[in-house]
């Protein structure tokens, strides 16, 4: 679904990969906005794009929204991946699940910034292969599926000790038992890393403290050593969290 914004308001121009934006249902029984990373960013066009999966009553609802519907949202929400596309020679890309389509939109903009080295690992529960296509304009891919439909049979952390995949930096977001074995992976190879966490959230800006992690460092905000991931987050650097 791509989403067009007003023209005095340039939310695609503020956006980042990595961002996500809180989007509201029209049936007023749902009063909590639905999370929804964000997929790809067209800046001359305001336009953002967001793929998702429907899980329950209110995505349900987005899936039958027509090109001359309107919707309320808020965006673009938290923090999103730094992009440093001249300073690591080989890109490392990781998505598994719902993880998947915020990793396009940043494949595409290390590309746009000149990364010559990008290569994606896409972890599937089977042969759907959501996005595959679309990835492979902007990077080498390789893929995981949960019952060997295709590619190798694993996780991502599987198909990167098969093929030896290396980097010098790694973007990943995923379940969390994903974002741990990468975590660990980075750490035995000294490695970079940045991670998206996925998390249910109710406000998304970070007010009622709902989705938060450990972190090695005191939050400011709340003076314990917890991170918001809606606001904090979701991206951080893989050292900077308890996971």
């Amino acid at each position: 679904m791509w989403i067009k914004f007003p023209e005095d308001a340039d939310v695609a121009g503020m956006a980042v990969p990595g961002q996500f934006i809180s989007m509201y249902c029209h049936d007023g029984s749902r009063m909590l906005p639905r999370p929804i990373s964000i997929c790809e960013i067209n800046t001359p066009d305001n336009m953002l794009r967001v793929v998702y999966r429907i899980a329950g009553k209110g995505t349900e609802e987005f899936s039958k929204l027509g090109a001359d519907s309107t919707i309320d949202v808020i965006a673009p929400l938290g923090n999103g991946f730094t992009i440093n596309a001249h300073s690591f020679k080989r890109t490392l890309l990781i998505g598994g699940g719902i993880g998947i389509p915020p990793m396009l939109g940043l494949a595409r903009s290390l590309k746009d910034n000149g990364s010559t080295s990008i290569e994606a690992v896409l972890g599937y529960r089977d042969g759907t292969l959501l996005l595959k296509d679309e990835f492979e304009a902007y990077a080498r891919v390789y893929v995981s599926t949960e019952d060997g439909s295709a590619g190798i049979k694993g996780n991502v952390v599987d198909v990167i000790k098969e093929y030896g995949i290396q980097a010098d930096i790694i973007y990943a977001c995923g379940p969390l038992p994903m974002l741990c074995g990468i975590k660990a992976l980075a750490r035995e190879r000294g490695i970079k890393a940045q991670l998206s966490l996925e998390e249910r959230m109710a406000c998304g800006i970070g007010a009622c403290l709902g989705c938060v992690c450990q972190s090695k460092e005191k939050d400011g905000h709340s003076n314990v050593n917890n991170k918001r991931i809606c606001k904090d987050g979701p991206v951080f650097d893989s050292e900077e969290i308890l996971i």
